[in-house]
């Protein structure tokens, strides 16, 4: 194995750990119950990522991950039944707790660059974050009138 390999399968299991806590204190789901959900969850990454660097076509390996979870949970497929049980013990909510931690710190060893850019940065993504929550806010209101639930 080489080196880039092992660092991604050690972030992962980092990333799973804290993943398993999160679900622990903000869903008291048991992190043993979890842990097989978070191990097909491991295992559709690291396919995924294996699978961008072998097939020729240049795909991020967020492409291969998505098709291969959207696959093994179609109703109809081959042990689907057992797959979404398994990863409905790991909420969604839990995961993105390490992953925005990791995007602050590697944003954070890049302030340099963010200096350059300069206050045109803060302006542009203050417009990109009320832009997503307003836009956000009108589909979740579309939706849930359509559906009758306000």
């Amino acid at each position: 194995m080489n080196k880039k390999f092992v660092d991604m399968l050690v972030v992962l299991l980092i990333t799973a750990v804290i993943t398993l806590v999160g679900n622990f204190i903000g869903y008291k789901i048991n992190p043993i119950a979890a842990i097989p959900g978070m191990l097909i969850l491991i295992g559709i990454v690291v396919v995924g990522i294996l699978l961008a660097e072998i097939i020729p076509v240049k795909l991020p390996s967020i492409v291969y991950i998505s098709l291969i979870g959207i696959i093994i949970t179609i109703p109809g497929f081959p042990g689907a039944a057992f797959f979404t049980a398994m990863v409905s013990q790991v909420q969604f909510l839990s995961l993105t707790t390490p992953v925005l931690a990791y995007a602050g710190i590697s944003i954070g060893k890049d302030l340099d660059a963010f200096r350059e850019v300069g206050w045109k940065i803060i302006v542009v993504s203050m417009f990109v974050f009320v832009g997503t929550f307003v836009g956000s806010a009108i589909i979740a209101q579309v939706v849930l009138k359509l559906i009758g639930q306000i």
